[in-house]
């Protein structure tokens, strides 16, 4: 079993570095003798692995991609298949999805990582959290939250996601302090707590951790979803930013001014375009190295995430770098009328507009080769006269550009955003044609 550091976070960058760079070194032994996927990559590019010392080495080997990992999955499995005790899959949100194998010491580090992010996160034993997220559908997030919760020794009530009386019911009879939740869920509580007499400010919620969406802007602010949680119901919000391909998260301290690394758990890099590292505070894509994974570790993984990060010490006195909100998806790139887009930016507008229930954007590739945006919405009650101008107009204020919008029934909506056998809403349709 691993013994990770726990303050590693709060050592020098220095002490940080240095305990990366030997962790590193097993890695490499590790997977050149258990993994055929990176066994065969080492050859192929005639990669000497004890020439890699330091994490600036790193740069010497080629990048694992998503692609890798789904045409040559089983390659990647580093164990008997008697050792895996769990299989998991990603949501498949940018494709297919691709299958983990977790042994028992994985389990243990993704219910380590859980504890470390909830400690981060202002959590204490004497909490009571409320998931409101899926255990099961081989999703690895809900089960990640019962380990780490577990671990730290708080107490929990499984309720799954939806089921909003339901919810408001355990509230009620169990009295919990804090919720797992995603945050356009939350809106949907307290929009049923207003329409059915529930007391909710003086519930016994204080605090919720968000998952699944952003809450801020790259200069921390809360974003439009966070600002309309906050006017209506004050409790304190913490954002996180995990993937079941790091098995890790970022979680944010009380400060609230991004997600922290955990180096024990990754080795972490950030490229442009051009695969060229970018500085402190400039957007790039998040590259990922796992540390501690036996099942099917990954070396410059490349998540297709867009973040910018930052170095500087936390008040709260981590060390550790801290991630800023997912700018956007690399392979969701707009480039619309001179403009380059991703798809959060026009989310935000979308969800700070009245009458606007639900949406689905969808770019296609129009005649002349370039990307065409249409905005599918479904509007709740009678929509304004001149609605559509109005939205156009305030694309126009924020983006400089403005979207063809198409009214629809909430019901041809939801049926397209929430697939039977997707675990997570389809809100953005990518029909480019693919080069």
């Amino acid at each position: 079993m691993n013994i990770f550091p726990e303050d590693i976070d709060h050592k020098s960058i220095d002490e940080i570095k240095a305990y990366q760079e030997e962790q590193l070194q097993v890695l490499l032994q590790y997977v050149n003798t258990n993994s055929k996927f990176y066994t065969d990559l080492f050859k192929e590019n005639n990669i000497d692995i004890n020439n890699i010392d330091t994490l600036e080495d790193l740069q010497k080997l080629p990048f694992t991609t998503k692609d890798d990992l789904y045409e040559q999955n089983d390659d990647f499995i580093c164990v008997d298949k008697r050792k895996i005790v769990d299989y998991i899959t990603t949501s498949g949100t940018l494709g297919d999805p691709v299958t983990f194998a977790m042994t028992d010491a994985d389990l243990e580090r993704l219910a380590y990582n859980e504890y470390i992010s909830f400690k981060c996160s202002d959590g204490d034993p004497n909490d009571i959290y409320q998931l409101m997220v899926t255990l099961d559908r081989r999703f690895m997030a809900g089960m990640a939250y019962f380990l780490g919760i577990k671990k730290m020794g708080a107490g929990m009530v499984r309720v799954g996601n939806g089921m909003i009386e339901l919810q408001w019911d355990t509230i009620r009879r169990i009295k919990p302090n804090a919720l797992v939740a995603v945050p356009s869920f939350i809106l949907k509580l307290i929009e049923y707590a207003e329409a059915n007499g529930i007391d909710y400010k003086n519930s016994s919620i204080k605090k919720a951790v968000c998952i699944g969406e952003s809450l801020r802007n790259s200069d921390f602010t809360l974003n439009t979803l966070g600002q309309r949680i906050k006017d209506k119901w004050p409790i304190k919000l913490y954002s996180t930013y995990a993937s079941t391909e790091m098995g890790a998260a970022f979680a944010e301290c009380g400060q609230s001014i991004g997600g922290h690394h955990r180096p024990e758990l990754l080795i972490v890099e950030f490229v442009d375009e051009y695969n060229n590292p970018v500085a402190d505070g400039e957007p790039g894509e998040l590259v990922i190295t796992t540390l501690g994974v036996e099942g099917m570790p990954l070396i410059r993984f490349k998540t297709g995430d867009v973040v910018e990060h930052h170095t500087e010490a936390c008040k709260c006195g981590r060390n550790s770098m801290r991630l800023g909100p997912v700018i956007g998806r690399k392979n969701e790139m707009i480039k619309y009328k001179g403009t380059t887009l991703y798809p959060p930016a026009l989310y935000d507008i979308l969800n700070d507009m009245d009458y606007v229930e639900n949406y689905i954007i969808e770019v296609s590739t129009n005649q002349i080769g370039t990307d065409d945006i249409l905005i599918r919405i479904a509007t709740n009650g009678h929509k304004p006269e001149n609605f559509e101008k109005y939205i156009k107009d305030h694309f126009r204020a924020k983006l400089r550009v403005a979207p063809t919008i198409q009214f629809e029934s909430k019901e041809e909506i939801n049926k397209v955003k929430f697939p039977e056998l997707k675990r997570k809403p389809v809100v953005f349709i990518d029909k480019r044609k693919k080069n």
